[in-house]
């Protein structure tokens, strides 16, 4: 069974699927693309601290070569 960008189940037939594409296109049809939820927040609010949580633990020694690290790896690219 074909399915669509967001793996959703579409008609096997190509009649069938070009009568569900026009419907959709033309609001008949409700455009089903899955759960629209993102990421979960949990997970979300963790990775916004993340960053900022390693650099306080981080000495201003070790946040110096870190970032020496980061501008040659853009600079060589």
């Amino acid at each position: 069974m074909p399915k669509g960008p967001q793996g959703q189940k579409r008609p096997a037939d190509l009649i069938g699927n070009a009568v569900k594409v026009m419907r959709i296109a033309t609001g008949e049809e409700p455009e089903n693309c899955g759960p629209e939820e993102g990421k979960d927040p949990a997970a979300a609010a963790l990775g916004r601290k993340g960053g900022k949580a390693r650099a306080m633990r981080m000495s201003a020694k070790e946040r110096s070569e870190v970032a020496k690290l980061a501008a040659a790896k853009r600079w060589k690219r």
